[in-house]
């Protein structure tokens, strides 16, 4: 069976959550407007801005967030006045999210804590903004960097988010979508499972062993639609702690292909779509046939939250509900 590979548009409808950021941000500097960067490099507790929120303001605009509330306003009422006085360093804010705390206190008090990369652009920064921001247009993989002693760098290899603090700062993140879903089956299920995946930060990948499946042609929220067999899955999917796969194939015996397949592919998390009973009478069969008990309580199946749903659609948000509790630590 020949390789299909349907390509999608170069302006992805599921792109990642900070390419408006980056866009607003080199759109400014090309136009000669003062404009500064804020993320949130480290956080804790019950903060409302996560590591790696950002957000690109100028004296009359925003674009992003870093947690919102009374301590989104005073930074960026900060960074405004500062912008009006022209260039200056950047600089890492702690904020806590306490009503009692001795210093550094955000005005919130859901508890928690972050520390805010405070960065004005230059003309300078010019071409690493716009790298950052053709990287996740295309949905490259990259990272950049910034720290106390360098401007913004673009890092073409990628590497982990991190960050060491104190008077030497520095923090490195990873451009793209770290955490990978690939959907085993292009079904109306799939289709419906990508269009709200695509809102959650993930890059997508539907695989299907018929071509010209109608409901995959359709899906433009993938980032890629492959036409492969079943029998070259471990081939196709990508192994590693941020790799996510749901089986849920157009019958019985290709989920069987599928599983046996990924049973002992190291991902992150492998599910697979159908009732209790197919369900049962399929890890039955496989025990039959020998396989791993132990690989076999991986399996996440029936996937989705018990929500009692019934159309595609309703499937679609349990599954992603339960990625979310996993991608979560839930």
């Amino acid at each position: 069976m020949a390789y299909l590979d349907y390509p999608s548009p170069i302006s992805h409808p599921n792109s990642p959550r900070d390419l408006p950021v980056w866009e607003h941000a080199t759109a400014s500097l090309r136009a000669g407007v003062p404009v500064a960067l804020l993320c949130v490099v480290r956080s804790e507790g019950s903060s409302p801005g996560r590591q790696g929120f950002k957000l690109s303001l100028t004296a009359t605009e925003t674009v992003g967030s870093i947690g919102g509330g009374i301590m989104e306003h005073k930074l960026v009422e900060l960074m405004r006045t500062r912008l009006q006085r022209g260039p200056h360093a950047p600089e890492i804010r702690r904020q806590v999210h306490r009503a009692h705390s001795p210093t550094d206190r955000s005005g919130m008090i859901c508890s928690g804590e972050q520390e805010i990369l405070l960065l004005p652009l230059l003309p300078s920064d010019l071409a690493a903004a716009e790298a950052c921001g053709q990287c996740l247009r295309h949905t490259g993989s990259a990272a950049w960097e910034a720290s106390a002693g360098t401007r913004l760098r673009l890092l073409p290899a990628p590497t982990d988010t991190h960050y060491h603090p104190g008077p030497d700062w520095h923090y490195v993140e990873r451009l793209g979508f770290r955490d990978q879903l690939t959907i085993v089956g292009g079904g109306h299920v799939a289709l419906a499972l990508s269009r709200v995946m695509s809102t959650l930060d993930f890059g997508l990948t539907v695989l299907d062993d018929r071509p010209e499946l109608p409901t995959q042609l359709r899906n433009h929220y993938a980032h890629h639609r492959r036409t492969v067999p079943y029998e070259q899955l471990a081939h196709e999917v990508p192994t590693g702690p941020h790799q996510y796969v749901v089986i849920m194939t157009v019958g019985y015996r290709t989920d069987a292909v599928a599983v046996r397949q990924l049973l002992h592919h190291p991902v992150r998390y492998l599910g697979l779509m159908g009732s209790t009973a197919k369900i049962a009478h399929l890890l039955q069969e496989l025990r039959a046939a020998g396989l791993d008990e132990a690989a076999l309580n991986r399996i996440h199946a029936p996937i989705g939250l018990p929500i009692h749903s019934r159309t595609p659609e309703e499937i679609a948000i349990s599954v992603a509900a339960e990625l979310i509790r996993v991608r979560n630590g839930g």
